[in-house]
Order: structure tokens, then C-alpha cells, then sequence
């Protein structure tokens, strides 16, 4: 990330968490979490059997999260309530997974920008959310890369000094 701090993308949900908890309950409110291995271990901490997220030992889902890889490991159980689950076997196969394990609760698909754009295009999302933090940062994946035919429609918008924040509902995806 050069020279731009790695929280300035986060600091919106530590120095104004009182402007924003209605973000910052739906980011933690869900039965059950997906997201990709980039977003659980950086490529320079994989072969780190030591690694357990980003978060230290009480990582904020407080669920069960399954994480989108290409190598088989065993689930690494945290403080709080949350415990990683490694699937290896693809997006159908973790949704799958998510649901029988969130009851009936909504599963946050959290990210990073290539596993929401699996979901985009396989139709699998209903809603899109979006935290904008003004500043530029250069590489990273494309978010909506691949989606064609995608449509949105607005639902909410918020913003600060911080952040802009950009509810969607997904309207329909070109498979």
C-alpha cells in the first residue's frame, strides 16, 4: 500500500463508530460469513501455520466464517464465537455451507472484490454494500469485474467526512 497507512481504509469504524452503527451492525450481523483467502491471510503469511486472521484472537463476526481456498486446513476456533472454516471446493459449495449453519439469519459475503464478484455473477446476492473511503491506494482487484448485465438499484446513502456508505439491491445479474 505504499505510503498510506493500511487503517486509513478502516479508521471510519474506530474514530466515528457512533455515526456509522447502523454499518457497523451490518457488517457483524449475520448467521454466517464467506469470504476469500486473500481477505483472511496475505499472500506473504500463507505458509504461516501461526496465522489466524487479521483481527488477533477476537475477530469481529462472532459466527462461523468460511473462507474460500485452494488449500484444505483444519477450522481455527477464536475468541468470541467466530471459527474459520476452509472450503476448497468452490461458492455453491461454501453458500451451502453458510446456510445450513446461519438458520435462517442473513450470510455477509465479506469480501474481498473477486469472491463478491463470483457472487455477482452467479446471481447469488440480493444486496451490495459498499463503505467508499476517500483516498487512493492504486492496485488491488476490480469490484464488479465480470458482472455484466448487472443492475442496481439505490437503496441508501450516507456519508462523513470519513466514508461514503452505498446500500444496493441487486436487480439482476447476466449469467
Amino acid at each position: 500500500m505504499g505510503d498510506i497507512p493500511k487503517n486509513l481504509l478502516h479508521h471510519w469504524m474506530f474514530d466515528e463508530p457512533e455515526k456509522h452503527k447502523v454499518e457497523l451492525n451490518s457488517l457483524t450481523d449475520a448467521g454466517a460469513f464467506i469470504m476469500g483467502s486473500n481477505m483472511f491471510v496475505p499472500q506473504d503469511k500463507r505458509n504461516n501455520d501461526d496465522w489466524k486472521g487479521w483481527w488477533g484472537d477476537t475477530p469481529p463476526y462472532h459466527a462461523p466464517v468460511f473462507v474460500l481456498t485452494n488449500q484444505a486446513q483444519e477450522p481455527i476456533a477464536m475468541e468470541g464465537g467466530t471459527t474459520f472454516n476452509f472450503v476448497t471446493d468452490g461458492i455453491f459449495s461454501a453458500l451451502e455451507k453458510a446456510k445450513l449453519i446461519a438458520g435462517g439469519r442473513d450470510i455477509s459475503i465479506a469480501g474481498g472484490a473477486n469472491t463478491i464478484n463470483q457472487y455477482l455473477a452467479a446471481g447469488l446476492l440480493d444486496e451490495v454494500w459498499l463503505h467508499i473511503v476517500p483516498v487512493v491506494i492504486g492496485g488491488g482487484a476490480k469490484l464488479f469485474e465480470d458482472t455484466s448485465g448487472l443492475q442496481l438499484k439505490p437503496l441508501e446513502t450516507r456519508t462523513t467526512d470519513l466514508v461514503t456508505h452505498i446500500r444496493y439491491e441487486v436487480l439482476h445479474t447476466k449469467n
